[in-house]
């Protein structure tokens, strides 16, 4: 990742996302963009995303780009 380490339990903001979110979402991410880093997973081959428990809850992931240390 581009950023300072993430790993597991680290705390992140989301900054940006790439593609269409639903509605629900949308609301979660202005309310609170912050949240706590659960796991990784392979995107598509090439990619990391990072699995995020939001803080104002959810859970969702996101590419390793769309997120920062909080």
């Amino acid at each position: 990742m581009s950023q300072a380490a993430i790993t597991i339990g680290s705390k992140v903001r989301v900054t940006r996302v790439r593609d269409r979110i639903p509605a629900d979402l949308v609301a979660t991410l202005k309310s609170d963009a912050t949240g706590t880093v659960r796991d990784f997973r392979v995107t598509d081959g090439k990619g990391i995303g990072v699995v995020v428990d939001l803080t104002a809850g959810g859970t969702t992931w996101f590419f390793d780009d769309e997120i920062a240390p909080a």
